[in-house]
């Protein structure tokens, strides 16, 4: 998982900063930006679609415009779980397993409402909401926005992310158990949206760098098990030398 506490700033080459990492030193290429840039702006995408569903769901929205939004409000889902998705691809996880397994949680759960929206005559939200326990199929998806969540508190300690964490299966069990009345769901829901727009403003604010982790963590995982053996014998040398 990412880490942001560093080793100081070694030097600059050619206009960049290079970070000392725990296998060598690395630098933020363009590549690295614009793998950034999509995780941040998936996460946006989601957020804003998930709202927007949302607020037609409740009835926020009146008159024809009701109408003709409520027959787009499953393709609103598609393009939200779309930009997740996009996160979830570039999303920077040391772990390698952990994140297929964020991955297949969120295929699972967008299978799962791709067929409530291929058998059933209401939108999807609107049949989830009047359907506990619909919360099955799409709960794996959900399941993925938590560990998500998680990820983003443990490297950033943001308290908006541990909001995330606890709301979301809350949110979720609350319903498909019955225990909620609906004015806690909707309450609860409310937090959601907020808090998600709130994460995915606030990613904005981070350097580059925070959101690469330690690029040669990477770097060394991609490697052969002879390359590595290399480099960590040349590491140590390199130690012994300065000791």
């Amino acid at each position: 998982m990412d880490e942001i506490n560093y080793s100081a700033l070694s030097t600059v080459s050619r206009g960049r900063e290079v970070y000392r990492g725990v296998y060598g030193e690395w630098e933020v290429e363009e590549s690295d930006v614009k793998e950034v840039l999509g995780y941040r702006a998936g996460i946006s995408v989601a957020a804003a679609a998930l709202l927007l569903d949302s607020a037609i769901a409740l009835g926020a929205v009146d008159g024809t415009a009701l109408q003709f939004l409520r027959e787009w409000q499953d393709a609103l889902c598609l393009v939200g779980a779309g930009g997740l998705g996009v996160s979830l691809v570039l999303i920077h996880i040391y772990v390698a397993p952990l994140k297929r397994f964020l991955q297949l949680l969120w295929a699972a759960g967008v299978m799962g409402g791709i067929s409530i929206m291929a058998t059933q005559s209401q939108p999807l939200t609107e049949y989830v909401a009047s359907h506990p326990g619909a919360v099955w199929f799409v709960g794996p998806f959900f399941a993925a926005v938590t560990g998500v969540a998680f990820k983003e508190g443990v490297c950033y300690g943001k308290p908006e992310c541990a909001v995330l964490f606890f709301i979301t299966p809350a949110l979720l069990l609350g319903h498909l158990s019955g225990m909620l009345p609906q004015s806690a769901e909707r309450t609860l829901l409310l937090a959601f949206l907020v808090t998600s727009l709130i994460f995915a403003g606030r990613k904005y604010t981070q350097p580059i760098k925070d959101d690469i982790g330690d690029k040669s963590v990477f770097q060394f995982l991609a490697m052969s098990e002879e390359q590595q053996q290399e480099l960590l014998l040349q590491r140590e040398q390199e130690k012994l030398e300065e000791q």
